[in-house]
């Protein structure tokens, strides 16, 4: 009887905690996604620890922005592609079927992208929780980048040209563009591998100007902010 009761009383707290602080687990599933891909994509264990991080984050993004029954029923009819996308990896030459649900993926991506951006970002009060969803935007948006190169990388087989000097493979794999897309948009550069095509070059040099629009955005946003809620200044000093 004691334990039914403790446990009754544990579930509203253990929800308040994932109310709360939805970004911050979302951006802490991102980062351990990114720490972790290189040591668990190629091996038979971590390949589905990696699957369980995948699915964790789609499951999170979709709890994300549910602020609302509308934003969270689309987000869950998005999501399902989304997964079939990043679980099975659907071979793109098999028919118009993989294409259409690629595509539904990177609808996903965007929805999540632009509904945590509009929550952060029309918040007026800066919290914890604002700054968490502006660097999940951040991680998002470099993920979201990556599968776009990948794409791009399967219409195109010789869209990027990996330097044979600083790479033991000749064909990107997925984390390569992951590498890739987070040296455009940080305009730190991937040493290793280089865009090839007018197509491949054209979106890195849109996601380097987004980046740092993005990044532009984010620090007037939170100094907006301060300005707004800083205290005034004694007249007399």
């Amino acid at each position: 009887m004691v334990k039914t009761l403790t446990k009754k009383k544990s579930l509203p707290a253990v929800a308040r905690v994932f109310t709360e602080h939805r970004f911050l687990i979302l951006f802490v599933f991102l980062l351990a996604t990114l720490i972790a891909y290189p040591y668990t994509e190629g091996s038979g264990s971590g390949y589905y620890v990696f699957r369980v991080l995948t699915g964790g984050i789609i499951a999170l993004s979709v709890y994300a922005v549910s602020f609302r029954r509308g934003l969270a029923v689309v987000a869950v009819l998005l999501a399902i592609p989304s997964m079939v996308q990043h679980m099975m990896h659907p071979n793109l030459a098999a028919g118009f079927l993989p294409v259409a649900n690629l595509i539904l993926s990177f609808a996903f991506d965007v929805w999540i992208v632009v509904t945590i951006f509009r929550r952060v970002f029309t918040n007026v009060r800066i919290t914890s929780e604002t700054i968490f969803g502006a660097l999940c935007i951040y991680l998002l948006n470099g993920i979201s980048f990556a599968s776009i190169y990948g794409l791009v990388g399967d219409l195109q087989p010789h869209a990027f040209l990996l330097d044979p000097a600083t790479n033991r493979h000749s064909i990107p794999d997925r984390f390569d563009f992951i590498y890739y897309s987070f040296g455009m948009m940080t305009q730190l550069g991937a040493a290793g591998i280089t865009a090839v095509t007018d197509q491949a070059r054209s979106i890195s040099v849109i996601e380097a100007i987004l980046g740092q629009l993005y990044l532009a955005v984010l620090i007037s946003r939170l100094v907006g902010a301060y300005r707004m809620h800083a205290p005034a200044e004694d007249p007399e000093r």
